[in-house]
């Protein structure tokens, strides 16, 4: 793994600058980084995910407002727009991946980094947004038939509502693959996933990274092809 381009400093000046819901500075921040060809899971890893992470932090804190932590939200969604213009360049690999939100959650960011991940892979990510209900899940996987599953839990009362939705997803498509990760799951949320089949669950980023990393030089362990 190469070195991080966002610095200390620069993390400090973009979250600094998401608090104060400074749109144009956030966005030369991001320009700037573009500009010495950051990798893009370096940028979305130390800048997006980790001021994200600190402002969830500040808001269960009660430090900052809902509105000041949906702001914030919203410039980093935004910011995001930036990178297409590379990660849409990447050769495609013949993968499809479908991920969703946990369900009645309204935190999308950290699943349109997971489905971007993918697309920087080489994968076509299908991201279905917030509080993608059980049947629209469903009704996508059979129009997809995606080689993976994969869910961002933000909120830790979505656990239960997700183990009830792979619970049906089983029962339809018993042997396709699904990660589960996002805040809760890196928060260390008490649930074990291990009862349902071919679940992988996945704390940070880097786990993702590092998983779609290995299916390039092999065979993507589980994944059908």
């Amino acid at each position: 793994m190469k070195p991080s381009l966002v610095s200390e400093k620069t993390f400090e000046d973009f979250l600094g600058a998401l608090l104060d819901g400074d749109m144009p500075k956030c966005r030369r921040i991001v320009e700037t980084l573009l500009e010495q060809d950051v990798e893009i899971a370096d940028l979305y890893r130390n800048l997006f995910h980790r001021a994200q992470y600190a402002i969830g932090e500040l808001w269960e804190l009660n430090r900052i407002s809902v509105a000041r932590e949906h702001l914030a939200t919203s410039i980093t969604e935004s910011l995001m727009t930036l990178v297409y213009p590379r990660l849409f360049r990447r050769e495609r690999v013949g993968k499809r991946a479908v991920i969703s939100s946990g369900p009645n959650e309204y935190h999308q960011v950290g699943g349109k980094m997971v489905a971007d991940i993918f697309e920087s892979h080489g994968w076509d990510g299908y991201f279905l947004g917030a509080n993608s209900t059980e049947d629209r899940l469903l009704e996508e996987v059979r129009k997809r038939d995606p080689d993976l599953l994969a869910f961002s839990v933000a909120l830790p009362a979505s656990v239960e509502r997700l183990r009830a939705m792979l619970r049906r997803v089983r029962t339809e498509f018993p042997s396709l693959p699904v990660l589960i990760g996002g805040k809760a799951i890196a928060d260390g949320v008490e649930d074990d996933f291990s009862d349902v089949p071919s679940v992988t669950v996945m704390t940070t980023l880097e786990e993702l990274e590092s998983f779609l990393h290995q299916g390039e030089a092999h065979a993507v362990h589980g994944i059908r092809h």
